[in-house]
């Protein structure tokens, strides 16, 4: 169940509940009484780390990562002009 941040805009009173999605609102605020208890916008409560998440975790683990990370290294995508291709071509 997620729990939710909660806040008065009555008194000012927080508090953090932990509630069913198909829960309903609350609306009275347990310290005032109002009905001025507010539901806020949070965080989420995860967090990704880590460069390249998911070659690493669910493809195969290290091996698929580091044949992913080699075949990458040995074959650029498009090869490099070469160094002295003349004053006529147009790659320069």
């Amino acid at each position: 169940m997620p729990i939710y941040a909660y806040k008065c805009e009555s008194c000012g009173a927080a508090k953090d509940v932990l509630q069913k999605i198909s829960d309903p609102t609350l609306s009275d605020c347990p310290a005032c009484g109002k009905p001025t208890f507010r539901k806020q916008v949070t965080a989420a409560g995860f967090q990704l780390k880590g460069s390249g998440w998911y070659a690493t975790d669910f493809r195969g683990g290290a091996s698929a990562a580091a044949s992913t990370t080699a075949g990458a290294s040995e074959s650029p995508s498009s090869p490099a002009p070469a160094a002295s291709c003349g004053s006529d071509c147009g790659c320069a």
